[in-house]
């Protein structure tokens, strides 16, 4: 299976200049690249094979000059794709189904979806070598906005472990996205879910220590998916389809080698961040089988994306998977 990708990744990078007809444009004579805005819900090493796509210069091979906008929270980058200010969104899958639900006349649909678990973890103010879910019992914990995959996953592990999260302990979601480490730093809440390099950076400062991870007990979900207007898709279909061989490339690079390696190459978007502790969670997120071998959005992930929704309390109806997700681009990537 690696070698066919590894044949359809050459073979679409040497005649992206044909495949791409009616999207390239000309300037000067010579031949530019497609432009594409990609908005991402946040910016995270959680979303390593999309940096490792950018940085080896997988979309300019496709034929891609892609923009990277970060959206800060799923339902701004939403906005933003249903308005046309982005042409491709990346985010919560449940994002599509509540645009959907809302009656979003060109509604988002996924065409690829990245990872497979949770990317946060549940940190506390001591090291708890025996931890259990019951200890959350009467603590409180800053969590994330009501209907986020975060929040929805923590309540779902929740649940599935016996406890309300209504009456059994107490969930912070008041405080801003990105600003919970900070607070739980100067004092608030017993536990904080955090993605990263939140958490580790709580470890690093010992202001906090790891005691779960919600991508392991919460099992696979699917958690983040690139969507984009069903118009886009009848329109640009080359486009979609370049884009997605390249995030296949950037997946099969960050499944076949090193955390080291990895970092390494996606050193540059987080220039914030020291080699070492990119490093240490890129590692992290790769011992919990966080990316996908291919970017296929199978029907049963939908169906338990539902699910978890329907717990959670934020599904109206359900809705049908066939009208919101494509998989052929996906499909033929992994080929």
């Amino acid at each position: 299976m690696k070698k066919r990708r590894l044949l359809l990744c050459l073979y679409a990078a040497a005649l992206s200049c044909t495949l791409l007809t009616g999207c390239h444009e000309k300037q000067n004579g010579e031949d530019s690249l497609t432009a594409v805005t990609l908005n991402e819900v946040a910016h995270s090493i959680f979303y390593a094979p999309q940096y490792v796509a950018l940085e080896k210069g997988y979309f300019e091979k496709e034929g891609l000059a892609v923009s990277l906008v970060n959206g800060f929270g799923a339902d701004k980058t939403m906005t933003a794709l249903i308005s046309g200010e982005a042409d491709i969104g990346f985010m919560g899958s449940e994002a599509v189904i509540y645009a959907y639900n809302q009656g979003a006349a060109d509604h988002a649909v996924s065409f690829a979806q990245l990872t497979q678990r949770a990317g946060n973890f549940l940190v506390a103010r001591k090291k708890i070598p025996d931890f259990s879910w019951e200890k959350l019992r009467g603590a409180n914990v800053l969590g994330g906005r009501n209907g986020g995959m975060p929040e929805m996953v923590f309540e779902y592990i929740l649940k599935q472990h016996g406890l309300d999260p209504e009456t059994d302990l107490s969930i912070d979601k008041s405080i801003d996205f990105g600003s919970t480490a900070a607070a739980f730093a100067g004092g608030q809440g017993d536990y904080t879910v955090e993605f990263e390099p939140g958490a580790t950076s709580l470890e690093q400062e010992g202001a906090g220590f790891v005691a779960a991870s919600l991508g392991v007990d919460s099992g696979y979900v699917p958690y983040t998916a690139y969507s984009a207007r069903s118009s886009y898709l009848q329109k640009h279909p080359d486009v979609i389809r370049h884009f997605t061989a390249a995030l296949q490339q950037g997946l099969d690079y960050v499944n076949s080698h090193t955390p080291k390696e990895i970092a390494r190459i996606i050193k540059p978007q987080f220039p914030e961040t020291d080699l070492k502790t990119i490093t240490a969670i890129v590692k992290r997120y790769a011992d919990q089988d966080t990316w996908k071998e291919d970017l296929v959005f199978e029907e049963k992930s939908f169906d338990l994306l539902q699910d978890i929704l329907e717990s959670a309390g934020e599904l109206k109806s359900r809705v049908p998977y066939r009208e919101l997700v494509n998989t052929e681009f996906a499909e033929e990537a992994a080929r």
